[in-house]
């Protein structure tokens, strides 16, 4: 079930520099599980210490912010959009 994921400026050099990458995974959990092992560095970038998702990082499956749906627990349909939005802060 191959997803496209949206990859932010700032992470894109892990990305090798694309601005969207294809990996597999039926839910956000294994998307992000497959996005890190395709890509290494992006669980550390997500996930906190206790593999839930850090309070600076918005993804959405679709248009869908997925803290309002089931967390990495989402499913994702094969063809789906997951993007990374990081929060921005600042007065």
């Amino acid at each position: 079930m191959a997803v496209t994921v949206r990859i932010p400026t700032t992470l894109r050099p892990m990305a090798g520099g694309a601005s969207t990458v294809q990996v597999e995974g039926a839910t956000l959990a294994e998307v992000i599980a497959n996005l890190d092992a395709a890509h290494p560095g992006f669980n550390d970038r997500l996930l906190d210490e206790n593999g839930a998702l850090r309070k600076f990082v918005n993804l959405f499956v679709a248009d869908d912010d997925v803290r309002y749906l089931q967390g990495l627990d989402t499913p994702v349909p094969a063809g789906e959009t997951v993007s990374i939005i990081p929060a921005v802060a600042g007065g």
